[in-house]
């Protein structure tokens, strides 16, 4: 496919990530993923890893494992199915980028060894947050897990500093009506411990302070750490502030 065919076929899409396709092309996405990929940590390397992708959206984590030399990779997502989006995107960006990889069209609670097999390493960006049952969805993706599961996701509830969850039964996160629950550190680490994960442990986090209008992404290195953060915002615990975190895990 020429670059001016690939740009018009990209134009025709709507995108939430930016992936590099070749060519020149990049796709307009919402969310620079291309600028921010190194928040998550994922390491340098995959070679030889199986990798699971889940809620792949338009591919960028997918593809961007395949180039890290991963052996094996699997994206999820529930794509055309409602309040989901269509799968089209992820098509043309892998098809684009030349990369092999799975694609499963389902939902994390359906996940089991017999459906998907056992990774060594399994992507779970910006989803947490999008369940009714969150502990059900991480015991799900314990039973595929093996090796490392990496975290990223909206919290809440910060004035809470034993294991808390704020529940949003309509649109009160951004106005967005898929949004389900917001677990503050403690919530994450306990959640993750129960379904089976060991050596929980923030890597980064995102700060947004919505009084000053100031943000800031930056690494941690544990619990304690990112709790002292929290603690020394202005406010009861957090009040008015976003903090989104992504954690690391392993089975």
């Amino acid at each position: 496919m020429d670059a001016q065919t690939l740009q018009a076929r990209v134009a025709a899409l709507s995108w939430y990530h930016t992936i590099d396709l070749g060519h020149g092309v990049i796709t307009p996405g919402i969310f620079n993923t291309l600028k921010y990929v190194d928040r998550y940590r994922i390491p340098a390397s995959l070679a030889g890893c199986s990798v699971l992708d889940i809620g792949a959206y338009n591919g960028f984590f997918t593809i961007e494992a395949k180039r890290r030399g991963a052996r094996r990779v699997v994206a999820m997502d529930r794509w055309g199915l409602p309040d989901s989006p269509e799968r089209t995107g992820f098509d043309l960006a892998v098809s684009a980028t030349g990369v092999e990889v799975e694609a499963i069209n389902g939902d994390v609670y359906e996940l089991s060894p017999a459906v998907a097999g056992v990774f060594d390493t399994v992507f779970f960006f910006g989803v947490l947050y999008h369940l009714k049952y969150p502990l059900l969805a991480l015991e799900r993706i314990a039973s595929v897990t093996r090796g490392s599961l990496l975290l990223e996701t909206h919290l809440d509830a910060l004035a809470m500093t034993r294991p808390a969850m704020a529940f949003y039964p309509g649109a009160e996160l951004e106005g967005d009506g898929t949004n389900w629950c917001g677990p503050n550190p403690e919530a994450v680490e306990a959640m993750l411990t129960v379904a089976g994960f060991t050596d929980v442990r923030p890597v980064s986090y995102y700060l947004y302070e919505h009084t000053t209008r100031t943000s800031e992404w930056k690494n941690v290195a544990s619990m304690d750490e990112l709790r002292r953060v929290i603690e020394a915002r202005p406010g009861p615990r957090g009040d008015g502030m976003t903090l989104r975190a992504v954690f690391h895990a392993t089975k």
